[in-house]
């Protein structure tokens, strides 16, 4: 059909650049290409990116470029909060085929999309999980890492990853253009809850692509007793505020 996911062949073109730069499983260009499909074709797909190339470069690219940190590549257990499309967690989920990962969504409707986007790629080591990050305890302390992308501010983040890791696991969180204020405020509350910032990157998942960066932080000790707090207080009484 025009304008479908694989016009031209040059998303099939671009995937298959993307699994040689990190090193995929031979089936995971396969399965990046169903899962690409779906965000483009599907009406409900919570995206509004439709055009093609851009959804391979704006979606599967940003994922992936997480693979170039060391704690995504070791992780067994990876929780994506937040995960509303499956980005970055089912793109990651496909090139690490070895690694549990549990999509975390509150919105009934991108669960509903999330449960077909993992159905349509195969991705067997994926789950979706209907919950908020403070209203989840199986997931505390059982995760070697948390990604987000595009959640919330910074620090609650922060506030909403740290329960969920265990000690010596990461929080990846993707992030555009740097705002001081909003990193300051994180370390703040990396300092209340057994985390401590190590890197803010600059990444290149694409060419020209500008403003984009990943934060890694390290679970250094144990996040304290009151934590999770009770849904919505991270955003409303947010640590490391001013």
């Amino acid at each position: 059909m025009p304008g479908s996911a694989g016009s031209g062949g040059g998303s099939e073109a671009r995937v298959a650049a993307l699994t040689e730069r990190h090193g995929l499983p031979p089936h995971a260009a396969t399965q990046l290409l169903a899962f690409h499909r779906l965000l483009v074709e599907d009406p409900l797909a919570p995206t509004a990116i439709r055009d093609p190339l851009k959804a391979v470069d704006d979606h599967l690219a940003d994922s992936l470029v997480g693979l170039e940190f060391e704690p995504i590549r070791a992780a067994g257990r990876l929780t994506d909060l937040g995960s509303g499309a499956g980005l970055p967690g089912l793109p990651l989920a496909i090139a690490l085929p070895e690694t549990s990962v549990a999509l975390v969504e509150s919105a009934s409707r991108r669960t509903a999309f999330l449960e077909r986007a993992v159905a349509a790629s195969h991705a067997t080591n994926a789950r979706v999980v209907h919950a908020r990050a403070e209203t989840w305890p199986e997931g505390l302390a059982a995760f070697d890492v948390v990604t987000a992308r595009a959640l919330a501010p910074l620090a609650v983040v922060v506030e909403y990853a740290a329960p969920l890791l265990v000690v010596g696991g990461a929080l990846v969180a993707w992030r555009g253009r740097r705002n001081p204020r909003d990193e300051d405020a994180a370390g703040r509350a990396a300092a209340q809850l057994g985390l401590e910032p190590v890197e803010t990157r600059r990444m290149q998942p694409f060419p020209g692509a500008e403003n984009r960066y990943l934060h890694l932080m390290s679970k250094v000790i144990e996040t304290p007793s009151g934590f999770p707090r009770r849904p919505g207080m991270a955003l409303k009484r947010p640590l490391g505020a001013v």
